[in-house]
């Protein structure tokens, strides 16, 4: 399970550029352990513009998640225009090779704190 926190940077954005800050936990409600591989985004601001981010890991990290264990991360985007939304996936995989696409919840880029999951 995937859940996000979000958080607009008003201090770090203009009128032309917008920052917000996103934290995620990611929970191992599996018996078996997985390990974050890749990361996948699809982004888009409120003019409609859209942009893909791929990836190794998570900043800078490729963690281990053993049952029932959650790993806890935050980074940043920035998007042109508001409301933006985004939403994506990491490829996870387990001690045989085996491999999953684990869906990341869609959450928007806006004024003001939200809470997905």
């Amino acid at each position: 399970m995937v859940s996000v926190e979000v958080k607009y940077l008003l201090a770090h954005s203009t009128p032309e550029r917008h920052a917000f800050n996103y934290f995620i936990t990611i929970e191992n409600r599996s018996e078996e352990t997985w390990q974050l591989l890749t990361r996948h985004w699809d982004i888009r601001d409120g003019a409609g513009r859209s942009f893909s981010v791929d990836g190794d890991g998570v900043v800078g990290e490729q963690p281990l998640l053993a049952p029932r264990a959650t790993y806890t991360y935050n980074s940043f985007v920035t998007v042109d225009s508001m409301p933006g939304l985004m939403h994506g996936h990491y490829v996870m995989q387990d001690a045989w090779g085996e491999r999953a696409e684990v869906p990341i919840p869609a959450f928007r880029l806006d004024v003001g704190e939200r809470v997905m999951n």
